[in-house]
């Protein structure tokens, strides 16, 4: 079929360029829609098959012509639009459930006191088979986050299998409004250290921060571990109070530059009353917008270090239009840019994203004077990634098998927040490996044993527990978060 193209496009190449050298040249917008009308004139007349007037304007010229802007502009049917302004009314929906996802696989590892999933009857530790009648065997990764995300706005038939019981079960769940915090999860993570982690900006972040600082300690903190990875932003405001917790009054948070606008400069309160504990900033690939603006400005003014690897950069400002026939435009209006003058946005060629390594990267200064480098997204203090993932780890974490085990101990054992692991329990997790078809070399279990003992405290607490505790035990194994407490001067 590309070669039938190739030879049409030959043929009709030179008569379309004898043709267009008669017509005068474009003088405007006007001729320009003249133009379109002139070819959708001869579409509708001569085309093989009928035209759709509303899939072509709606589906084809107009995202078509969106789509030259940037990845961010796009253009709404009816439909679409209400869509849009159902989902701005509608509440966050679910079953109260934390869940472990591996491919094919969904085990429950808490269920939240008072919610669905607790009066249900679900445990952790029980394996749901399938959702609605489809199997999750079946599923890949994509595949079991979507049907997860549909399932939870409905009433939903879970089959699944409980550890020691040989019937399958069956739940029939309504989903009701669930509380979805920004700020999900904080405490002590060394003496006098916060760790918080904001997972979005939403409209009660600031909020929330500021009580789990103070329910830390305050101004009697030696310092703070505010992890913005995996947060993909949110509303500009929140972003701007954070900052305002971190940065003296009258400090530029930012600046919005628009080709329709005039540059406008976002600045700390008068009335802010900063913390003055050390802070160290946690981003990574998938931390953007707002969490890119407050990570720049703690950077560009020397408040702490910022730590991890370089942010997605997404720093522009959308405005939504209602249009005419009931659609809607969601349009760039805007860029942000950090207090040094640094463009969050990664640079965009012909309507699409550039990856940031190969975008040119100025320097810029911040207010002591170090270089900074822009050219999209935050780039860290210190690049440092996630844990390494070894062979033997990614067959642990990939089938599930650590789950699997505490599943089974927690039947016939109790654990509390002081649970260790001994070597006893190890040697039983070695046997249980052994006959699951996982069997590591004498070298490779001494190499791995520090980490198998932090995962299988982990799971252990994910159950017994509650998942907060078993994300203590994961950051303090967490090499990001562990280099953050040596710059605060702990380790």
């Amino acid at each position: 079929m590309r070669y039938w193209v190739t030879w049409l496009l030959l043929l009709a190449g030179p008569a379309v360029v004898a043709q267009e050298r008669t017509r005068p040249p474009v003088t405007g917008m006007e001729e320009l829609l003249k133009r379109f009308t002139d070819v959708y004139s001869v579409m509708e007349s001569e085309a093989a098959d009928p035209i759709n007037s509303e899939q072509a304007v709606y589906q084809g010229a107009i995202p078509g012509l969106l789509r030259r802007l940037d990845p961010h502009s796009i253009f709404f049917d009816p439909d679409q639009f209400e869509q849009l302004k159902q989902l701005e009314r509608s509440t966050s929906k679910g079953f109260g459930s934390v869940v472990s996802v591996l491919p094919g696989r969904v085990i429950i590892l808490q269920t939240l006191p008072g919610t669905p999933s607790a009066r249900s009857g679900l445990s952790p530790g029980d394996e749901i088979l399938a959702i609605n009648n489809i199997p999750l065997a079946r599923l890949d990764m994509d595949q079991l986050i979507q049907l997860l995300t549909i399932s939870r706005q409905q009433q939903a038939k879970l089959d699944v299998k409980r550890a020691g019981n040989a019937r399958l079960l069956s739940f029939l769940m309504t989903p009701e409004e669930v509380a979805s915090p920004a700020v999900d999860r904080y405490f002590s993570i060394r003496p006098g250290i916060a760790y918080v982690r904001v997972s979005s900006f939403e409209k009660e972040t600031g909020e929330q921060l500021q009580k789990a600082i103070e329910e830390l300690g305050g101004e009697k903190l030696k310092g703070l571990v505010l992890d913005l990875r995996n947060n993909p932003g949110g509303v500009l405001p929140a972003a701007l109070e954070v900052c305002s917790m971190l940065l003296p009054p009258d400090t530029k948070i930012l600046s919005v530059r628009g080709r329709s606008k005039e540059t406008e400069e976002v600045l700390v309160p008068k009335s802010a009353k900063p913390y003055g504990f050390g802070v160290t900033v946690l981003i990574n690939a998938k931390s953007a917008s707002a969490s890119e603006i407050v990570a720049g400005a703690v950077q560009d003014h020397d408040r702490g270090q910022v730590l991890g690897e370089t942010s997605f950069g997404k720093g522009l400002v959308q405005a939504v239009y209602p249009m005419s026939a009931s659609t809607g435009m969601a349009l760039t209006t805007a860029y942000y840019y950090t207090p040094s003058g640094r463009s969050i946005q990664r640079p965009l060629t012909g309507g699409t994203l550039d990856e940031v390594t190969a975008a040119p990267q100025p320097e810029f200064k911040t207010a002591k004077g170090r270089t900074v480098r822009g050219g999209g997204g935050i780039q860290p203090d210190e690049t440092i990634g996630p844990e390494p993932v070894t062979r033997f780890r990614a067959v642990m974490d990939g089938s599930g098998i650590l789950t699997t085990f505490a599943t089974m101990w927690m039947l016939k054992n109790k654990a509390d927040e002081k649970f260790e692991v001994s070597g006893q329990l190890l040697d039983e997790l070695r046997v249980f490996l052994s006959e699951s078809k996982i069997r590591p070399s004498t070298a490779e279990w001494v190499q791995e044993r520090e980490w198998v003992t932090s995962r299988l405290k982990q799971e252990v607490l994910n159950q017994a527990v509650g998942v907060h505790k078993g994300d203590e035990v994961e950051l303090n194994r967490d090499p990001v978060v562990k280099r953050a407490l040596r710059v605060l001067g702990v380790e």
